[in-house]
């Protein structure tokens, strides 16, 4: 499975914010930067995790985004679960397969996601900010 760019960016975004202090604001712009992602791509997936808690967003001439939940309460599932428009493997209704009743491969696939999501849902985002990701984001040279 490959997760779309709105995942991989909502990953990059709880990332950094979970690789700096609790209490700093960080910029839409900044996270921009660092990642070389459009900021109107930005804006929409932090719209969506403000939507859902995963991000506090501070109005104002100095405000900025933060966690807004604690790392280890931000489960890779939920996320997944939350920015991935379909979780499923195949589409045998568009166009309508002629095998759609008989065929065991949807079932297979099925099964394949479900482990996926389940192993995914073992790990938090306290598992991906570690000391050299936590470099990597602050400290390398642009």
């Amino acid at each position: 499975m490959q997760l779309t760019k709105q995942t991989d960016y909502a990953f990059r975004v709880l990332i950094y914010l979970g690789s700096q202090n609790d209490e700093k604001l960080a910029t839409i712009q900044a996270i921009s930067e660092t990642f070389d992602i459009s900021k109107s791509h930005l804006m929409k997936v932090v719209q969506k995790l403000v939507n859902h808690g995963f991000i506090q967003s501070v109005r104002g001439p100095t405000g900025g985004i933060k966690l807004g939940k604690n790392k280890n309460e931000i489960n890779l599932r939920q996320v997944i679960e939350l920015m991935e428009v379909t979780l499923k493997p195949v589409n045998c209704d568009v166009p309508v397969c002629r095998i759609n009743q008989s065929c065991e491969l949807r079932k297979f696939l099925d099964q394949a996601q479900s482990k996926y999501l389940e192993y995914a849902e073992q790990f938090t985002l306290a598992d991906l900010v570690t000391n050299p990701v936590q470099k990597d984001i602050f400290f390398k040279a642009k």
